[in-house]
Formats: C-alpha cells, sequence, structure tokens
C-alpha cells in the first residue's frame, strides 16, 4: 500500500483513525490473480497485484501495485490464447498418482498447462 510497504505502526493507526473521521476506509483486496489495464494500442497486466480498495464518501479508488508486462491489445493470456488441450482420464490420473494430488488438483493443473503431462508434475511436486 505504501512505498517500500513499511509504514510506522502508531502513523498508522492515526491515519486509519483520520480517515474514519472523514468517511473514508481502505481494505485490502484479497485473491487478486492478475489486473488488466487496457490501452488505446496495448494492454498492461498485473499479475500477482495487490491491490488496495479505498471508499471515500461514495466513490470507490483502487490502488493496484505490482510488476506489469506489457501485450498486445486483445492477445489474452497466453492459456486462453492456445487451443484447449484435450486431457484424457489416463493422463489426469498419471499426474495425481505421480504427484500425490487430487484428480480434481491434477486436471486444474493439466489445464494451466495445456496437457503438458511433464510440466504439470513438475508443477505439482
Amino acid at each position: 500500500m505504501f512505498p517500500g510497504g513499511k509504514i510506522n505502526p502508531k502513523q498508522l493507526k492515526q491515519m486509519e483513525r483520520t480517515m474514519k473521521k472523514m468517511g473514508m476506509n481502505m481494505k485490502e483486496l484479497k485473491g487478486v490473480e492478475e489486473v488488466v489495464i487496457v490501452l488505446k494500442d496495448k494492454e498492461l497486466v498485473i499479475k500477482d497485484a495487490e491491490v488496495s480498495m479505498m471508499n471515500a464518501m461514495g466513490q470507490k479508488t483502487y490502488q493496484v501495485t505490482g510488476k506489469a508486462e506489457e501485450r498486445i491489445k486483445g492477445s489474452g493470456d497466453s492459456s486462453a490464447s492456445k487451443e484447449k488441450a484435450e486431457i484424457s482420464d489416463d493422463d489426469i490420473e498419471l499426474v495425481a498418482s505421480q504427484t500425490g494430488k487430487s484428480k480434481s488438483e491434477a486436471q486444474k493443473v493439466l489445464e494451466e498447462t495445456n496437457g503438458d503431462l511433464a510440466e504439470a508434475i513438475m508443477r505439482l511436486s
């Protein structure tokens, strides 16, 4: 939320009290996987972004922190741009047995890796 990520706890409490008096509240959004900013000719993708939302008098403001990567507008993410590979039950069972994970976990990772058995096993190991 703050540059460098460090703030004195006493200052933080004081700032929270002041914001509350002004009718403002801030919270971290949990589970954010990526943020995409669409520009005229390209997109900025921030994976594993930290996002804070501040609500001040009914107006929501979002603060995004993370490393941005550029991509061609409309290209989507790499897994969406590839054709979906057919994943057989045998592949799911193989990955699950090799990693000790559940079949649903194995299937999810196989979908993410577009059916690449070796990559799926490495990710789950």
